[in-house]
């Protein structure tokens, strides 16, 4: 037990460098030309290098948790599962270039922490389905991530319950059928990444025996930071009823883009350190300025107009996400032209 808590002590303590290197009195607000300057002088290959060692060392110290009591194996699959959310967050910063000092650096941190160990495609296919094809069509026709929310049921005239079901579609025998199809789907033909993966439940066995491999592997890896990584999704954008503006990029995102609690501090904590890390809760700022790293976007958020949709949470009440996306896709011009 000592060992575990040691471990996840030390894991956050790693991770801290990182933070204290690039917030070292950064401005509390400021435009983006700014934080740039700031970001180019502050980027090396070290911290964010500590940052990802200390988010694997905090997973080691999960695993050691798990043998003790039933209650702390499914405090685990948590902590393991928000975990791997915090690595797919950190190596998308890695996509856009902005997680090291260089190139190179950037791609082999991401593969090796996070792309490699959860089976995800190859870097350079991420960049170009997220960085060159989302960024600039997010909420449009062509939208890969639009492409998913439809897939997933999130169409035109979907009822309360179907609606119900498609917010937790990773828990359910579809969702999880689509993850492993996915996940099989991106390994294939890639030995390399298959190793690599096996290799990860493989610790879990050696820290934790087969109960490990369980709470601490298959249901976060398949189940839990799926939802995560789906909500995550969910969130970034007003997708079925967005104001198409035209003019700069900030008035542009703000028009597409949502802000979660912006007035709810705590709650904006909390999701922070768990389902919408490293910067992720401030996607707006991201969307108007995908080179900026995460450290920088709340001082950059402060600096922009406000997006058109601020809801006070995810799902339950009249001001937030879950209602918002029903509604709009209840709404009878959307009605008809999902029947055309």
């Amino acid at each position: 037990m000592l060992a575990a808590l040691s471990l996840i002590a030390a894991g956050i303590l790693l991770r801290q460098a990182d933070r204290i290197h690039f917030a070292h009195r950064a401005p509390h607000t400021a435009p983006a030309a700014e934080l740039l300057a700031l970001q180019r002088i502050r980027a090396n290959n070290l911290t964010p290098a500590l940052l990802l060692a200390g988010q694997w060392t905090q997973i080691t110290g999960w695993w050691l948790l798990v043998p003790h009591h039933p209650a702390l194996a499914t405090a685990a699959a948590l902590g393991v599962a928000v975990q791997l959310r915090h690595l797919q967050e950190i190596s998308h910063h890695a996509i856009h270039g902005v997680l090291a000092r260089t190139r190179r650096a950037n791609h082999l941190l991401a593969e090796t922490f996070a792309h490699h160990p959860l089976g995800l495609v190859p870097v350079e296919l991420r960049h170009q389905r997220h960085v060159r094809d989302h960024h600039r069509a997010a909420t449009l026709t062509g939208d890969s991530n639009l492409t998913d929310l439809h897939q997933a049921g999130l169409r035109p005239g979907i009822t309360r319950a179907r609606f119900a079901l498609a917010l937790i579609r990773p828990l359910t025998p579809a969702g999880a059928a689509a993850t492993l199809t996915t996940l099989t789907h991106d390994l294939r033909g890639h030995h390399g990444r298959q190793a690599a993966l096996l290799a990860v439940p493989a610790a879990a066995y050696l820290a934790a025996g087969w109960t490990g491999v369980i709470a601490g592997w298959l249901v976060p890896r398949l189940l839990l930071y799926p939802l995560l990584a789906w909500w995550s999704l969910i969130v970034e954008h007003t997708w079925f009823d967005p104001e198409h503006r035209t003019g700069t990029q900030a008035h542009i995102e703000a028009g597409r883009c949502l802000r979660l609690y912006p007035r709810n501090r705590t709650l904006a904590v909390v999701v922070a350190a768990t389902w919408l890390p490293y910067g992720d809760l401030h996607h707006y700022a991201h969307s108007a300025h995908p080179g900026l790293r995460w450290n920088y976007l709340p001082a950059l958020e402060r600096h922009l107009p406000t997006p058109h949709f601020n809801p006070r949470g995810l799902a339950l009440g009249p001001n937030t996400v879950a209602t918002r996306h029903h509604q709009a896709l209840n709404a009878p011009e959307t009605i008809k032209a999902g029947l055309r």
